[in-house]
């Protein structure tokens, strides 16, 4: 019997009509807030190059030897401090942007599967390929929940997805979206999101935007993120109408020695609290889902640097989540990069269309 390195096809392959869906991607996260889940995590996270751009071979030893000894405990408390009955915040929100993604184009009659999906840990990219391809999907729009184009993000789904294409016989028809930071919905959710916490606690003295940060070399190696962090951080700070000297653009989450970009967010507050600002707020763009990086880094870590330093009030706002603006700029980037795709539901079962406009709107109660 010949030997093959490809899964086999489903046995309804030949002659089906084409049918679509959308892989939403995001990070990953660790199955519980443990250190044995958590360096299981790292481990896969930390060993993918596109993440550690440095000699292998010496980084495995640092990861292996150090790294993996140390940091799981500190990281596993941390995300104990910040997880859900339902489990990780990220896993959470994802899921049920997924959802509500899915619903709001049952609502403009529009036939598209949505599952979300994670490059590192549970609900792997490849599993979730299978699962479509199991359930008759030809055509796959792969869209990353990361509007800022980074290869240590956005490149490593893409990767995940060539990855399983090379061990599969038949690949489904496949499209990617690269970025989305400056789509006007996108911006105008962010916009929407801070006046509301205006509306509800009044302005600060300066509003800073977090994004996660990367190796100041990647940016002279030619990855587009610094500068994509920044045109979204001017639009959002027109959409608001603030001058210059009322917001600053950080950079959060450094690793290791080497230099970031910079200004880095937590040194950033701690200087502007000497400086006599009282009040701050901080939102994160680039992160569309709260998590570890946004609850615990910037809501309990920053807070407290910024409070010991002099300042009197410290106000996060929370990310996009499943705020309705946000899903509608999903929605939209979505049926632009499926132009083409014949998507119309007339072929679908008008029960299935209704259950996922009922599951949105369900969600969509409960915000």
């Amino acid at each position: 019997m010949p030997d093959s390195r490809f899964t086999p096809e489903p046995p309804f392959t030949h002659g089906q009509s084409p049918r679509t869906a959308i892989l939403y991607c995001n990070l990953g996260t660790p199955d519980a807030p443990t250190p044995a889940a958590v360096r299981r995590y790292l481990s896969q996270f930390l060993s993918d190059h596109r993440v550690v751009e440095i000699p292998r071979l010496l980084w495995m030893l640092i990861l292996h030897g150090i790294v993996l000894r140390v940091r799981p405990a500190q990281s596993a408390a941390k995300y104990a401090s910040i997880w859900t009955p339902e489990g990780s915040p990220l896993k959470v929100w994802t899921a049920r942007q997924a959802t509500l993604l899915q619903g709001w184009l049952a609502g403009r009659q529009q036939d598209v599967l949505v599952r979300h999906a994670m490059t590192y840990g549970a609900d792997d990219i490849g599993s979730r390929l299978e699962e479509l391809k199991a359930l008759g999907v030809t055509r796959v729009l792969v869209l990353p929940a990361y509007p800022q184009y980074s290869a240590t993000t956005t490149a490593g789904v893409f990767d995940a997805v060539y990855r399983w294409a090379a061990g599969t016989r038949l690949i489904p028809e496949l499209r990617f979206v690269n970025r989305y930071h400056d789509e006007p919905l996108y911006i105008e959710a962010l916009v929407k999101r801070v006046r509301k916490h205006w509306l509800e606690n009044g302005p600060s003295d300066q509003l800073v935007m977090s994004f996660h940060g990367v190796p100041q070399r990647t940016l002279q190696l030619g990855d587009p993120y610094h500068c994509e962090c920044h045109k979204t951080a001017r639009l959002l700070a027109e959409g608001l109408g603030l001058r210059k000297d009322q917001y600053k653009v950080t950079f959060q989450s450094r690793l290791g020695r080497a230099q970031w970009l910079e200004p880095y967010t937590e040194p950033t507050l701690v200087a502007m609290a000497r400086s006599g600002v009282a009040r701050v707020d901080v939102i994160c763009p680039g992160f569309t889902s709260d998590c570890l990086e946004t609850l615990e880094e910037i809501g309990m870590e920053a807070r407290e640097a910024f409070l010991h330093a002099g300042g009197k009030e410290f106000r996060y706002i929370s990310c996009l989540n499943d705020q309705p603006e946000w899903i509608s700029a999903l929605c939209a980037v979505a049926q632009r990069h499926m132009a083409g795709w014949d998507t119309a539901a007339a072929t679908t079962p008008p029960q299935e269309l209704a259950q996922s406009r009922a599951r949105a709107l369900e969600l969509g109660a409960k915000q």
